[in-house]
């Protein structure tokens, strides 16, 4: 389980949002069999996916953030709920890099810059929320920050970490948002800024043990901060063998005849968590019947 925190300033001014993501990005690396510069790349992507998520309003509301920079990781994607729970997936799970200059995980280098990062926003209208802006950096939570500064005019840092053992199992993973609302003034923002300015990296606090709330206090110190809300998440897919019938039924009789001509038995992987769902020649003439009603 991830652990989340939701925190105010005293003046109603500015919203601080932590979120301590080992266990999740532990599991992103079990199930997709990342190599470490990708458990880095995707983990952070998720853990920014379960804090945007958690900022939705709507129960049944889901985020999806889509990052295609043109790397040899090829599209990042993951799909969060209103209560942070969050599932992810990436084009080709092993990238081998150097180090960058800084002696880290070359996270930019493998993801790319060369693209643009999507956010669409589920929030049961008509027409999801789409918004969409060029990458920045490839670093994942730059790109974060942009976005809400060019598609949502919303002044937003984003801090994101992931630390990767030798062994490549997750050693530390978190992340934190921080944004000023409409009627902050002038003395709110040096204060945040002063703090932003010393604020440790994202991996060096969730390896030390520091907790989501702590993170709030550090980001929110001088500002009197309230926890709003303290909840767990996780990493949930949400797929079923109906879901996969309805995608088969959906391809249409055409097809699913011509699948029956290759083969007597059709297997679908669910990209998000590896779930198999076999349907046999029987299962395939039933979906078929389906789909002419």
């Amino acid at each position: 389980m991830g652990k989340m925190v939701r925190a105010l300033s005293a003046d109603g001014s500015v919203m601080a949002c932590a979120v301590n993501s080992t266990d999740i990005v532990s599991k992103v690396e079990q199930i997709h069999k990342t190599s470490a510069v990708v458990t880095a790349a995707l983990g952070r992507l998720t853990t920014a996916a379960s804090m945007m998520g958690a900022m939705l309003k709507g129960y049944d509301d889901t985020i999806t953030l889509r990052f295609n920079g043109g790397g040899a990781t090829g599209s990042l994607i993951a799909v969060a709920t209103s209560m942070g729970n969050v599932k992810s997936y990436v084009q080709n799970p092993i990238v081998e890099l150097p180090l960058n200059e800084y002696g880290k995980l070359d996270v930019s280098g493998a993801v790319g810059k060369d693209g643009v990062l999507s956010v669409v926003k589920d929030m049961g209208m008509k027409e999801p929320y789409v918004g969409q802006i060029p990458i920045v950096s490839g670093e994942i939570a730059e790109d974060i920050t942009q976005y809400y500064a060019v598609s949502e005019q919303t002044p937003t840092v984003c801090g994101l970490g992931v630390l990767v053992n030798p062994d490549l199992t997750v050693r530390s993973a978190g992340g934190y948002l921080v944004q000023l609302l409409p009627f902050a003034d002038e003395s709110c923002i040096d204060i945040l800024e002063e703090n932003l300015k010393h604020m440790p990296s994202v991996s060096s606090m969730f390896d030390e043990g520091i907790t989501p709330e702590e993170v709030c206090e550090k980001l929110l110190k001088g500002l009197e901060p309230n926890v709003l809300d303290s909840f767990d998440t996780a990493y949930i897919c949400d797929c079923s063998k109906e879901r996969v019938e309805k995608a088969l039924i959906s391809v249409g009789e055409k097809d699913l005849r011509e699948m029956l001509e290759e083969q007597d038995n059709i297997e679908v992987n669910c990209q998000f968590c590896d779930k198999k769902y076999s349907f046999n020649k029987e299962d395939i003439e039933n979906l078929i019947k389906s789909s002419k009603k």
